[in-house]
């Protein structure tokens, strides 16, 4: 019995190291898919890669695409990432989240956000009260306290009595964030009208007609992200001041901002593909995260050209 006894253990032990070899010898197989090109998603990117790398080594192979804000290619693109039945996809904005949950309704293949501000919104479903989806998505969110931005307007433009709205309707994300920052700055005392647009080719025309306002908020916009200039080439010459969702926007059409580091986002999602890929975690059951502080931030450039005095506590964007 003792010489039996002692061979089912060495027998175990001999499993237990091949698994950990295994395990050890494991090469992780990601794929990225951004939503479009723009200096934020870049940085949440790259955060994103710099935590897996730095956990894995080259025990991980990143497949990063990105979908020049196309809903087909980000479609064709998450359904290849499933189709190749990778480890893990990363997510990075409301358009490829949305494609690459459904891609994976069928195989579900664990999907991390970031870049993402309400994932109830982004994925029409109820989130459960510790924050988790319940299916295979979580992520980071890039959502920065819409009463602080309302309050920051409140705090730059004291005087003003209107407040525009510009966003594009065709991002559910957009829509969740004017609803929330209307209802604050109706609190306030302000008038709110919106001014939205659904694509690039009706963005400049909406944002001349929101120059009738003393103020313009952006929320954290990516159809906006990606057309500031388009933006400051109205706002600008009509002497209308933006106060934006995020410091992408803010650096190309804004004055000021309430901002997180997308960076930082970024990073946190690696670290749950960490816990997942390695560790064993349960996406499903994981909380959605947030970042762990925000920044005011002002566009020292077109603050001078609008004669917007900035309060010291504002940090200038670089």
């Amino acid at each position: 019995m003792k010489k039996l006894l002692s061979i089912a253990i060495a027998l175990c032990l001999v499993l237990a190291l091949s698994a950990c070899a295994l395990a050890e010898d494991k090469t992780y197989n990601v794929g990225i898919l951004q939503q479009l090109q723009h200096p934020a998603l870049d940085l949440a990117t790259q955060g994103f890669k710099d935590a897996l790398v730095a956990k894995l080594g080259d025990k991980v192979v990143i497949d990063e695409q990105n979908g020049s804000n196309d809903q087909n290619a980000c479609a064709i693109i998450a359904g290849n990432f499933a189709a190749a039945n990778v480890d893990l996809i990363m997510a990075n904005a409301t358009t490829a989240l949305q494609e690459a949950a459904n891609a994976t309704i069928n195989n579900p293949i664990p999907v991390l956000g970031t870049s993402i501000t309400n994932y109830a919104t982004a994925l029409e479903l109820e989130v459960n009260p510790d924050g988790s989806t319940g299916i295979n998505v979580s992520g980071t969110s890039d959502l920065a306290p819409l009463d602080g931005q309302a309050n920051m307007i409140k705090e730059l433009f004291p005087d003003a009595k209107t407040v525009g709205l510009l966003y594009c309707s065709a991002e559910p994300n957009s829509v969740f964030q004017a609803d929330a920052v209307d209802a604050y700055l109706k609190e306030l005392g302000y008038e709110t009208t919106r001014y939205t647009f659904t694509d690039t080719n009706d963005l400049t025309s909406v944002a001349q007609l929101a120059t009738v306002s003393d103020v313009i908020y952006i929320p954290t916009d990516n159809t906006a992200a990606n057309n500031t200039e388009a933006i400051a080439n109205v706002v600008l010459p009509a002497k209308v001041p933006v106060v934006a969702g995020e410091e992408g926007i803010c650096s190309g059409c804004g004055v000021a901002t309430l901002t997180i580091s997308y960076y930082d986002i970024g990073y946190e999602t690696g670290l749950m593909a960490y816990e997942i890929l390695v560790e064993g975690a349960d996406v499903a059951a994981m909380p959605v995260r947030y970042a762990p502080q925000f920044t005011k931030k002002y566009n020292a450039a077109n603050a001078a050209e609008l004669g917007v005095e900035i309060p010291a506590d504002y940090a200038p964007i670089e």
